[in-house]
């Protein structure tokens, strides 16, 4: 009775988890760029009463017998799925359509951050700050490349410029002040991982670089990249039919584990009641 109460909290521990990560799936069902995440379970080790033998010249082989110890947590993965498109009409506003994470950093203008600095969003509800550079909504300088270049540089649209807009290349142009030929600024940039889901989380739509990520892979959009998509914003991919159905499935699963832990003290209360 020990072994099931043991095994049953180990399912009331994961199926919290599960539950923690369905509610955190659901409060950022409206956050831009979020990306979902599931919890996945694997079996602990088991106790072996017997183990297992071939068949012989006088017996027919014997499978092994074996009773488990209960649950673990196998993984959190993330679900890199895109979300829906919405438009909004703000010139500033950037969706990728495809592969490809926008770059983003902290520094200090023109100079470029430290090797490592960079994180990543799938978050384009970017503005200009009182310089002109092009930020996120934390103050993150979105990287791009200067035009016709792979040199990377911040984005800056100089005061007074009209008619901002960004390309499916990527290219960022605008009217200078007073008029005349359209102007490009540069060129947003963006990155592919060996395996994207092997980013790490650093809160505010960022991600950071890991080792299980792999190194990133710096290109422009469109080709094997996805297109830049202006005056648009990626939704967040959560799939509210699927959290509810994984709410309850967890909320089950953990009433199931407590039955289990109640039916067990039952049955040790009458072990113990046996002496009178």
């Amino acid at each position: 009775m020990i072994g099931a109460m043991y095994s049953a909290i180990s399912g009331l521990k994961e199926h919290q988890v599960m539950l923690d990560v369905t509610a955190n799936n659901l409060a950022n069902v409206n956050t831009i760029g979020y990306k979902s995440s599931r919890a996945t379970f694997k079996d602990q080790l088991a106790q072996n009463f017997s183990g297992g033998a071939a068949s012989g010249a006088t017996s027919g082989g014997q499978n092994p017998q074996q009773v488990g110890l209960g649950v673990s947590l196998s993984s959190v993965d993330n679900q890199m799925t895109n979300g829906n498109l919405q438009n909004t009409g703000n010139p500033l506003d950037v969706a990728i359509s495809g592969e490809g994470w926008f770059r983003v950093a902290t520094g200090t203008p023109p100079a470029l951050p430290a090797a490592g600095a960079t994180q990543y969003t799938r978050s384009g509800n970017f503005t200009r700050n009182d310089q002109g550079f092009l930020v996120t909504s934390e103050g993150y300088y979105v990287m791009g490349r200067a035009p016709g270049t792979t040199v990377d540089q911040y984005i800056q649209i100089p005061a007074g410029a009209t008619s901002t807009a960004v390309g499916t290349d990527g290219t960022v142009s605008f009217i200078p002040n007073g008029g005349g030929t359209r102007v490009t600024a540069g060129t947003i940039s963006l990155a592919k991982f060996p395996n994207e889901n092997g980013l790490v989380r650093s809160s505010g739509n960022r991600w950071s670089e890991d080792p299980s990520s792999g190194a990133e892979i710096v290109g422009n959009p469109g080709g094997t990249y996805g297109n830049t998509i202006g005056g648009t914003i990626e939704a967040s991919n959560v799939d509210l039919a699927v959290e509810f159905t994984n709410m309850i499935v967890a909320q089950r699963g953990f009433q199931a584990n407590s039955r289990v832990i109640s039916t067990s003290d039952e049955i040790l209360q009458d072990l113990v009641n046996l002496k009178r």
